[in-house]
């Protein structure tokens, strides 16, 4: 019996020896380079290239660390990483990433950058740091990034004291423009809210070591001085967060100011009851803009005019009845249409929008359906302007003192359009 234990024991050490040696790499087994298990470990970024740019986008992917460049298979002049959960910048992070000309870091928990960090980046020409946690930040930092160009620091608690002084001289060189703008104090309290473009540098270090060495008296007037108040309506550039690749994009989503100047705007989930004339103006460049859950009732003949290049236009969710006549005159390229959500009201006044989208049958729409009357809830508003036309009803002849929205004459008159005369219905 013992010799039969003794023999089952070394049968068992036999095999655990063997199941281990099995999990061993041998000679031949494959050994990961740098790059190997940084490709495997590789967060699912999406790569493409436009006009010849190599952009890299890695937004929305929980990271907490720079990626290493050999993730790519071509090296990015564009590295997009917003809205992630990086904390710090450790010196070295973009080592390899010396073709980058735009770097976005906006919207994560950065909160300290080593001064290597940027080492190497000498063909940056954007660099996005707003929205993060960044409290100070040395002119060091900057000095590999010969030609930067555009520097977002807004929406970071700066504490503008003596720590902050080379930095805040490197942005007020009148060449550097376009460094820093927006970007304000949040500390000491005597200057929360100053820009810090407006800060007098002298001060910061002087002042420090004045109140290091002396203690404050509070008979002293100067010691009761009010702090600069913080603006109640912070401005659109910086409530919004603006994306400057591929495409200037500016989203304003749950927020209340109206930008300009940007190709994307969402301004979705906001309290607008009301488009005015005018209220886009200035932004001619805008392809897609996104006014969903509103309570916007009304929009003026003149709000959307000059937006030519607009593709889309989302107006679903919100408590329009009809859209006056004109209001859709200017969107000669658009493409899409979103109206869904809306309670129309089935009367003449909705034929305008019935009679623009016939002219306009490249222009895919949806949510056209109407609300009231209770008689034609449901219906779609297309089916209902149409058996209104074929029945001729007497109401067409009541509406005469709206002449300038809905006129009645309009649907019977050729009206000229793109170099033909058109009808609506006949």
């Amino acid at each position: 019996m013992r010799v039969m234990s003794s023999i089952l024991l070394a049968s068992l050490l036999l095999l655990l020896l063997q199941s281990t040696e099995t999990k061993r790499p041998g000679k031949g087994a494959r050994r990961h380079s740098r790059s190997g298990p940084s490709r495997l470990a590789a967060p699912v970024c999406s790569e493409s290239t436009e006009s010849q740019d190599v952009f890299v986008d890695c937004q929305d992917r929980r990271l907490t660390s720079i990626p290493t460049s050999q993730t790519w298979s071509e090296k990015p002049k564009h590295l997009l990483l917003a809205r992630n959960h990086i904390e710090v910048l450790r010196e070295g992070a973009f080592f390899g990433y010396e073709s980058l000309t735009s770097l976005d870091l906006q919207q994560n928990q950065i909160s300290l950058v080593e001064e290597g960090a940027f080492q190497g980046l000498t063909r940056l020409t954007t660099l996005l740091l707003q929205h993060n946690r960044l409290g100070t930040l040395s002119e060091e930092v900057l000095i590999p990034m010969q030609n930067l160009v555009y520097l977002r620091l807004y929406d970071n608690p700066w504490e503008c004291l003596c720590s902050m002084d080379s930095l805040i001289r490197t942005l007020q060189v009148p060449s550097n423009r376009n460094l820093g703008n927006h970007a304000r104090c949040a500390e000491p309290i005597r200057l929360r809210g100053r820009k810090l473009k407006q800060v007098n540098p002298d001060l910061l270090c002087k002042e420090e070591i004045q109140t290091g060495n002396i203690q404050e008296d509070e008979t002293d007037p100067k010691f009761h001085l009010k702090p600069i108040p913080i603006r109640t309506k912070p401005d659109a550039i910086t409530s919004c967060h603006t994306y400057l690749f591929p495409q200037i994009w500016m989203d304003c989503s749950d927020r209340g100011n109206i930008p300009e100047d940007v190709v994307h705007l969402d301004l979705s989930n906001n309290s607008i009851s009301h488009l005015k004339a005018r209220d886009f103006q200035a932004a001619r460049s805008l392809r897609t803009l996104n006014i969903s859950n509103n309570n916007m009732e009304h929009i003026d003949t003149a709000s959307l005019s000059g937006l030519l290049h607009l593709h889309l236009l989302d107006l679903s969710n919100n408590k329009i009845h009809f859209v006056q006549y004109g209001v859709l005159e200017d969107l000669y390229f658009l493409s899409e249409l979103k109206l869904r959500g809306n309670p129309w009201v089935c009367d003449y006044s909705i034929h305008y929008m019935v009679y623009w989208l016939r002219l306009h049958p490249g222009v895919r729409h949806s949510g056209l359906l109407c609300h009231s009357p209770l008689e034609h809830a449901g219906e779609i508003v297309e089916d209902y302007v149409h058996s209104y036309n074929k029945a001729c009803p007497m109401d067409r002849q009541h509406h005469r003192e709206d002449q300038d929205q809905t006129d009645p004459e309009l649907w019977n008159d050729p009206m000229e359009g793109q170099g033909e005369s058109f009808k609506l219905f006949h």
